[in-house]
Parts: structure tokens; sequence; C-alpha cells
């Protein structure tokens, strides 16, 4: 994700850009239709990567595919291709899985490095820098969201344990 976007809202750029959101999905995905959309979602909230790396090595790393539902929830909102209604609940019904799969930040950041990793290496041949963020990028965006200096982390604003009352003030 680059520096010029929001970890906290649910469109995560400045402003609404639906032809920029679309393009995005479209090219990246190859979604473009709310069909597809809610197909994509629907995959990755039932088996996403999380079923590969499962085979590969034995754990199930959910954390990345929930990134990935989340952004595309966020792009699909930004689209127009789902109503700003359809992605709040897009996002409430990931929530159950990841808070009973996961204790804190540090594991869910874990198994989202892990996923990360395993969907980076099965696009063989890509260089790291063509990618949408080179892995050292990711990391370095998990350890500053893990940092307890960086008092502008959501995952330092709201604890864990906030994911089991996201309605709640903090």
């Amino acid at each position: 994700m680059d520096r010029s976007t929001s970890w906290t809202t649910l469109y995560p750029f400045t402003r609404i850009d639906d032809d920029s959101a679309r393009r995005w999905l479209a090219e990246r995905w190859e979604i473009t239709s709310r069909d597809k959309m809610v197909g994509r979602l629907d995959g990755l909230a039932r088996t996403g990567y999380r079923a590969r790396v499962h085979q590969a090595l034995g754990v199930s790393p959910l954390a990345w595919d929930a990134a990935l539902y989340v952004d595309l929830a966020r792009r699909g909102f930004g689209s127009g291709m789902i109503t700003e209604a359809d992605a709040w609940t897009a996002l409430k019904n990931i929530v159950p899985t990841v808070a009973k799969t996961y204790a804190s930040w540090q594991e869910y950041a874990d198994h989202y490095l892990l996923g990360r990793k395993v969907w980076r290496d099965g696009l063989r041949g890509i260089p790291d820098a063509d990618l949408p963020s080179p892995q050292s990028v990711a990391d370095a965006h998990v350890r500053s969201l893990l940092d307890p200096a960086n008092r502008t982390s959501p995952w330092n604003l709201a604890s864990w344990d906030a994911i089991f009352n996201p309605d709640h003030a903090r």
C-alpha cells in the first residue's frame, strides 16, 4: 500500500476514483462486474491462497487472504461494483474468522508475511521490483504497524481485543 493511502477508512484514497478502482480491479484481479467481485470475495473467504500454502507448508495463513479480501472490498466500493453497505457487510463477515484464528497483531502479521511470500514465490519469473510492492516494502510496512513507537499505527491505537467489539469506542 502506498503512503498516500489510509489504513483506517473504508476507501483507502483521498477521494473516490471509480475509473481508477475499476481499472485496478480489472488489471490485477480480472474483476469487471459485481458478480465477479462477489465471487472473488467468496473465494477468498472460503479458501483463498491459504489452501495452497497449507498443502505446501501445513499452515493456513488466513491473514494474507483477509488482507486481500479487505483490499478488494474497499476497491469494490470505490469502483461502484458494491455499495458502501455491501462493503461494510463484507468486512464484518470476515472479522469473526480472523478473530478466532489469531491472538495478536504479531500472529496476524507473521501469517500475512508468510502468505505474501508464498504468493510472491508463485509468481516465478516476475522480478520483485515489478510487483505492486516488493517484499522489502511489505516487511517494512508490517514492522511499522507493529512498532510500539509508531503512535499512528492502527495496530497500536487498537489492541487486538478490539476486533471482538468493532463498533465500540476504543
